[in-house]
């Protein structure tokens, strides 16, 4: 358990540092945006919303709606964590957990998430995300292929068994 605090704790705190850090130092005033390469920028933008913008526009009640719903995703998540053996699936329920704290952090405190990772190609952007979003990403997928990893070699193993 105390692997699962720890990469809370890390997920939760890159997140909020690389917000404040970009916030505060890299893009300061709000319109900034600077160029990294052909494909990547940072930008501020403020989303009120979930992924992608879904959601965006419904004021205080939104954010407080996403707010629980983050939460109790979290508490469902961490008593999956609390009794689960495999350290790789202990690691992404903690990654989950991390960005979606910080999400919820940024909601709190600023009644939105702010978003500054702008990929592109050409003018072709995909949404602006935050390392939140990642470790919430990462480790749903992650989760997902060892859940399937683990149910294919399962289901080998009951057919091995099952030979006469």
């Amino acid at each position: 358990m105390l692997l699962g605090f720890a990469t809370i704790v890390l997920a939760l705190a890159a997140d909020q540092l690389s917000k404040f850090f970009i916030d505060t130092q890299v893009l300061a005033e709000q319109s900034s945006i600077i160029v990294v390469s052909s494909f990547f920028n940072l930008i501020k933008v403020w989303n009120t919303g979930v992924s992608f913008s879904m959601f965006n526009g419904y004021g205080n009640a939104g954010n407080i709606a996403l707010c629980v719903v983050a939460l109790i995703i979290s508490a469902v998540l961490l008593y999956w964590m609390w009794h689960e053996n495999s350290k790789l699936k202990i690691i992404c329920l903690g990654m989950i957990i991390g960005g979606a704290l910080g999400n919820v952090i940024d909601r709190v405190h600023f009644g939105a998430v702010m978003d500054f990772l702008d990929f592109h190609y050409k003018n072709n952007h995909w949404p602006a995300f935050n390392l939140a979003d990642s470790f919430i990403c990462v480790g749903a997928f992650l989760l997902i292929v060892l859940e399937i990893y683990n149910g294919k070699k399962k289901g080998l193993e009951n057919a091995k068994s099952n030979k006469f």
